[in-house]
């Protein structure tokens, strides 16, 4: 069997396009993402490329969820060439004191504890006699705040140290960690933000403008920038780095 690389939030926009690069690389592709027909259709595209690949429904915010897909993926599989942490969510964009608790907390769950609950679950599949090179998808977000986007600043600044920490406590695991920024690329989540009350976020405009002016990059062109530090050796473990600058 190929080697075999986990992508989170793989049912559309840049998870989708990187399972799908995995795919027609001859890597086997285990594309978990909330279920939804775009992951049905991802799916029966996947086993058309790299018929050992599958889609495992989850939701990262659940714990339960977390057990269940943990659950098939060890009965599948054996081990973990990769894991691409690529879920997550920007809502709420709201004020922070106005905002609900529970609102704030799933973003929380989805973007960092989640990724924390999924791979010390998978323990057993990563490192080991086989290196694991291990992803997370970062955001400028992570390094400034942005009025609205509380709970998605401080998750992802959060992400950057677990990659970091992963790195440190991974290296003699045979575990590699890198986190990579892919700048502002044409999916939903660019789409939610573009209807984002003006109130709670002062930036709306900027960002209605990187839409309409073309700004936006394909998700299927960071996909291929992302390729050879998902599968390879590039990138000093550790290192937090930005698409646009590879």
């Amino acid at each position: 069997m190929s080697d075999t690389f986990l992508v989170t939030g793989a049912s559309k926009g840049l998870g989708r396009s990187i399972a799908l690069s995995l795919a027609n690389s001859g890597k086997s592709v285990i594309a978990l993402a909330r279920n939804s027909p775009d992951l049905d259709a991802l799916n029966d595209l996947l086993k058309q490329i790299s018929p050992n690949s599958q889609v495992v429904s989850c939701d990262l915010a659940s714990k339960k969820d977390i057990l269940n897909a943990v659950g098939k993926i060890k009965r599948d599989f054996k081990h973990l060439s990769g894991i691409v942490h690529n879920a997550g969510t920007i809502s709420p964009i709201e004020n922070m004191l106005d905002v609900s608790r529970d609102s704030w907390e799933r973003a929380v769950n989805v973007n960092l504890i989640g990724v924390q609950d999924l791979t010390q679950s998978l323990d057993m599949l990563i490192g080991g006699d086989s290196h694991t090179r291990v992803i997370t998808i970062s955001s400028g977000a992570a390094k400034r705040p942005l009025h609205g986007w509380s709970s998605y600043c401080v998750s992802k600044a959060g992400l950057d140290m677990w990659t970091r920490c992963l790195a440190e406590e991974g290296e003699s695991e045979n575990i590699s960690a890198l986190a990579i920024a892919p700048g502002i690329v044409d999916t939903g989540m660019q789409k939610e933000i573009r209807q984002a009350d003006e109130s709670s976020f002062p930036l709306l405009q900027n960002f209605i403008d990187y839409h309409k002016n073309g700004e936006l990059t394909n998700p299927d062109d960071v996909a291929k920038k992302l390729l050879p530090y998902v599968v390879g050796d590039l990138g000093q473990n550790g290192d937090i780095l930005d698409v646009r600058n590879l």
